[in-house]
């Protein structure tokens, strides 16, 4: 971009034909100056992405890492919008604060809607906004859109109205993917200076050439993820005569240097986009899936946290941090980690075929391989110990039983089936130590700006007040409480005497605030936790990777580039809090998209629901038969929270994944 040839220098004669507008604009403003034929940007001026916060202040990114992201109070946006690349102005504000104001947007953010043909019932041909269903404008040079066949979805350019992509049909099923990710800004592509860098990344680690780290390959690490997992973040390690937990993560930061291309990259997406058949990573697949992954048998670097517990009490008596190699010697899977805890044999009934498939082989429990026998004898007492930390943990916290449905596709890219994700004793082992790990990074830091913290703040009382209200209106009272841990600890042990547990949390959790990042420590409610961050999964999350490059700051004293990380946390708190949810959003679209396809093909039959949401204008019930996880928009006649009815879908509108349907009749 001419941003990045205006920081360097350029002479006119190097700048590209679609970018001579732009420079003639900025010399029009006084923004660049010219010095011995090169043309720079004045330092008074600054060019960048810009971000706006929920307060409505807006921050123009750094383009070094030096530099200090430019905030830019709301009167100054100047029709600015989130993700703008803008030209901003410098100026010392009241109090002596650096402000900024925007005096150009060079290109907008959201540079397309998206949109498809309609027929009216009049048979009118029409193009709807696919967010809003409302009617738009969208026209091609010399093609009349009438010519599409209905159902036809573009890209939409905002400012022109000219359709940029056609990016398929409503009626193709892989259309899906592209909305979903379009919609919420999601990227799948990496630019090529990102793949370039990523392929010139070694593809091996040879030890000799880390003399200085901590050598831990003689230590039995094991990883314990889903079968389908691609990317290892973390491993684990418990020495049970000193009574000492390793949690080893993948040393991202060693291999994606802070404002590096794909770190630059990485802080755009945030998070890796998790879709039933197919992950869109934050970080190149050749980074990703391969040496930042923990993969069993090889040598890997990781940055490791090290906590020693009371064998009484549990508490951590020491935490440590360090640089290390680590030696993986085997990859579990959760079904057969939860299969040794279940005292799994040989004998179990299954084919050879399902054990296999489930990473559930026989061999496994006769100690063929004899890396297993020797983690057992410490992932064993483990599990024992994960349970009373659990324990002792829901003591301040809270369990929560919101059910996570994983959809299954066939070859056609429809759904095929769907299951419930339910916790086992497995996936709480890994959870604990991992919860360990990210509370230990995260007292390492005071809270006050120094650090990045995932909190999670207490609920607004009229959020609880009227969750009250509704719960008061199924016969779910509560009346003796101190604060609002005791009332949702009440709420819940009414809801467990009326045999509506997982139906009341889902209320709970709505009635909760989100959890985000922040620089400022304010605790985890829903943990319990004074002091929490997220340390382990630095392949997914960019949160994870800045605070690994914040605690090597620490290890190192290197108070001047922590200075740098630390320049410009607040926004970046904000935004990454921000790329989260429009993450999950994506996946929630996609799998909405998903159901409104199989609800398509209901239509006319009688379902069994139970009704999940009322309020003064409609209300939504929960599909219980065997695919899991549907939401319908109810019509017509009256129902109660949690009423068990029988529905018949009317209508699916496939472009706004919506499902409409009536009650036919109350179920005992």
């Amino acid at each position: 971009m001419i941003a990045t040839q205006l920081q360097q220098g350029v002479l006119p004669s190097d700048i590209d034909p679609e970018h001579k507008n732009v420079f003639e604009k900025l010399q029009k403003l006084g923004a660049v100056v010219e010095e011995n034929g090169r043309w720079t940007l004045h330092s008074l001026y600054r060019i960048g992405r810009i971000y706006i916060g929920k307060d409505g202040k807006g921050f123009v990114e750094a383009q070094f890492k030096e530099q200090r992201d430019l905030l830019v109070e709301p009167d100054n946006l100047n029709d600015a919008k989130r993700g703008d690349i803008v030209v901003a102005k410098r100026f010392l504000a009241r109090r002596g604060r650096t402000s900024g104001k925007v005096v150009l947007v060079l290109k907008k953010a959201h540079a397309f809607t998206l949109a498809y043909t309609h027929r009216d019932p009049q048979g009118n041909v029409t193009v709807l906004d696919l967010r809003t269903a409302l009617p738009t404008e969208a026209h091609m040079r010399g093609i009349t859109l009438n010519t599409f066949k209905i159902g036809t979805v573009f890209k939409v350019d905002t400012d022109t109205s000219e359709v940029i992509e056609i990016l398929g049909h409503l009626d193709d099923p892989n259309v899906d993917e592209k909305i979903a990710l379009a919609l919420f800004d999601r990227r799948d592509a990496f630019p090529p200076e990102c793949i370039e860098e990523a392929k010139g990344v070694e593809s091996a680690v040879d030890a000799s050439e880390y003399p200085d780290r901590i050598d831990l390959r003689e230590l039995d690490f094991c990883t314990i993820d889903p079968v389908t997992a691609k990317d290892f973040d973390d491993a684990i390690y418990f020495d049970l005569e000193s009574h000492t937990l390793y949690v080893a993560i993948a040393d991202v930061s060693h291999y994606v240097p802070f404002f590096s291309p794909i770190d630059r990259e990485a802080v755009q997406r945030g998070f890796t986009t998790y879709l039933p058949h197919k992950s869109f990573p934050m970080l190149p697949r050749e980074l990703s899936e391969n040496i930042c992954s923990l993969k069993p048998r090889v040598d890997r670097l990781a940055f490791v946290a090290k906590i020693t517990l009371d064998p009484e009490t549990l508490e951590p008596t020491r935490e440590e941090f360090f640089e290390a190699i680590i030696h993986s010697k085997f990859r579990f899977h959760y079904d057969a980690v939860d299969g040794i805890f279940k005292g799994l044999t040989s004998d179990d009934n299954r084919s050879e075929a399902e054990l296999s498939s489930a990473g559930l082989t026989p061999h496994h429990y006769h100690g063929d391989d004899p890396a297993i026998l020797r983690i057992l004898t410490w992932l064993l007492p483990l599990q024992k110990q994960t349970e009373q930390l659990r324990a002792k943990r829901m003591k301040d916290g809270f369990d929560f039983r919101s059910e996570e449905v994983k959809l299954t596709l066939n070859d056609a890219m429809l759904l095929d089936h769907t299951q419930i994700e339910s916790g086992t004793p497995s996936h709480s082992l890994i959870e604990e130590c991992m919860l360990l790990a990210n509370q230990a990074a995260a007292k390492r830091f005071e809270g006050d700006g120094d650090g990045i913290f995932r909190i999670h703040e207490p609920p607004q009382i009229e959020k609880i007040e009227a969750l009250l209200a509704e719960l008061a209106a199924i016969g779910l009272y509560v009346e003796h409480y101190d604060d609002s841990p005791s009332l949702i600890r009440a709420i819940q042990a009414e809801a467990e005497r009326m045999d509506l547990a997982a139906e009341v949390d889902d209320m709970i959790i709505r009635s909760l605030r989100q959890a985000s990042y922040s620089a400022h420590n304010v605790g985890h409610f829903g943990l319990g936790f004074e002091h929490y961050s997220h340390f382990t999964s630095p392949i997914r999350r960019y949160a994870d990777l800045l605070l690994h490059r914040l605690i090597k700051t620490q290890l190192a004293h290197d108070t001047k580039e922590s200075g740098y990380l630390l320049r410009n946390i607040d926004p970046l708190c904000v935004r990454i809090s921000e790329l989260e949810r429009k993450a999950t959003k994506a996946e929630w679209d996609f799998r909405d998209r998903k159901f409104a396809r199989w609800a398509q093909e209901q239509k006319g039959k009688f379902l069994d629901a139970e009704v999940v949401e009322i309020d003064d204008h409609h209300a939504k019930a929960r599909l219980t038969g065997d695919i899991q996880g549907v939401e319908v928009h109810l019509q017509g006649d009256k129902v109660m929270l949690f009423d068990k009815i029988r529905v018949m879908i009317t209508e699916v509108d496939i472009a706004q994944a919506t499902i409409m349907a009536e009650k036919v009749s109350i179920r005992n």
